[in-house]
């Protein structure tokens, strides 16, 4: 008689994202609208690969000469460019031999890979994150057996970062704990933090004792490079240790390519080299070898002055594109629900935003007009595209 060890497992419920998408593709109604998944979309409601990308791909197939392994730490080249890509090419740290790198598999195996480096360093770690926060950080963090603090940052229909609250609440957090915070572009609010709370919070963490764990998924989308990136590189000049999670998934548009770095910045050149020995081998057991081909792209456009020109250009059009459905968003939902309820909207940065509106509305909306989004009211602002962006409207005037 077998036995029958899989009857031992519940059925995990299905993800909220991934149920709302099925839905909507269900959804016979030509004008429905889903903007529920969390990725960029054209006017055209597409999710194209880059010209820079299709240009870095084409020299790959000409040249690649092998697939064997690239080694624990990934694409030592991409590691070396997404590091300065994150920092700057001057940075201390980096010219001081402090910042270690390793090539993870996305954003998320970033995350993931620090989890089990807290694990590490002390069972139990107290790891602090905002609330909102982006859905998958708290269960990556608790894999690894952390304990997961949140702090006020946001609340839904509001504009501004709840900074107040949210340094009151982190006075709580103990010296060796770790604060999660976002570069850019914040997921699920919109709301980032200012250059001035960027050093405010730089002063108190290290007043505290505590360390800065910056989640950058979204680089180039707030603003240009340099400017999206000036609080966290600010932070990052001034703290002796700091761990920071990349992703190229939105900025370069290469979701289903997985390509993501976690890079440590430590006191001195032998601290680097131990977080980095830890880093590998906690690769080692995770997933072994992170995947070769979106790393190598992404080294090859920055590496690449001509390419590097040309995917910038195309990053600047996104952001201007994500910017101006703000604005046009905006200027429709005054018209059509009057007053200035949603005036935050034009204001925020990225992708997202809460329209702080009930779950109820929420689902009427779905129901009386296929307005596909989260029960939280959040919405992706790259999703509205000239075609779709009245009707969207309507139907959030509808339910006030």
């Amino acid at each position: 008689m077998s036995s029958k060890i899989f009857d031992g497992l519940e059925i995990c419920p299905d993800d909220p994202i991934l149920q709302l998408m099925q839905l909507a593709r269900q959804d016979e109604n030509p004008f429905k609208v889903d903007l529920s998944a969390g990725v960029y979309k054209d006017e055209l409601s597409q999710t194209p690969v880059m010209n820079c990308i299709k240009q870095a791909e084409a020299r790959r197939l000409e040249q690649e000469s092998s697939k064997t392994y690239l080694g624990l730490a990934g694409d030592l080249r991409f590691d070396d460019l997404v590091t300065k890509l994150a920092l700057g090419d001057s940075h201390p740290a980096i010219v001081e031999g402090r910042a270690s790198t390793i090539q993870t598999t996305g954003g998320s195996g970033a995350v993931r890979l620090a989890a089990e480096l807290f694990k590490k360093i002390r069972r139990g770690c107290n790891v602090w994150v905002s609330d909102p926060t982006w859905a998958n950080h708290i269960p990556l963090l608790k894999s690894a057996d952390n304990n997961v603090h949140t702090y006020s940052y946001y609340q839904h229909g509001e504009s501004g970062v709840r900074f107040a609250e949210m340094m009151q609440q982190l006075s709580a957090a103990q010296a060796g704990d770790v604060v999660l915070l976002q570069g850019s572009c914040h997921n699920p609010c919109g709301e980032d933090l200012s250059f001035e709370q960027w050093k405010d919070l730089t002063a108190f963490l290290l007043n505290r004792g505590l360390m800065p764990f910056v989640d950058i998924a979204y680089h180039g989308l707030a603003d240009d490079l340099d400017r999206d990136a000036q609080g966290w590189r600010y932070m990052a000049d001034q703290v002796p240790e700091m761990l920071i999670s990349y992703s190229g998934s939105k900025n370069f548009s290469l979701y289903r390519d997985r390509v993501g770095a976690l890079i440590s910045i430590s006191p001195n050149a032998e601290s680097a080299h131990r977080v980095l020995t830890n880093m590998m081998t906690i690769s080692r057991v995770l997933y072994s070898m992170p995947p070769a081909h979106g790393a190598y792209l992404v080294a090859e456009v920055l590496e690449d002055s001509e390419l590097r020109k040309l995917w910038m250009c195309e990053l600047d059009k996104i952001r201007s594109r994500i910017n101006g459905v703000r604005t046009d968003f905006s200027d429709a939902l005054q018209k059509k629900a009057g007053g200035d309820r949603f005036e935050f909207i034009r204001e925020q940065k990225g992708m997202f935003s809460f329209l702080g509106i009930s779950a109820e509305q929420v689902q009427q909306m779905r129901r009386s007009h296929s307005v596909y989004l989260l029960d939280s009211s959040r919405m992706n602002i790259a999703g509205l595209t000239s075609t779709n962006l009245e009707h969207v409207a309507d139907a959030v005037a509808s339910v006030l």
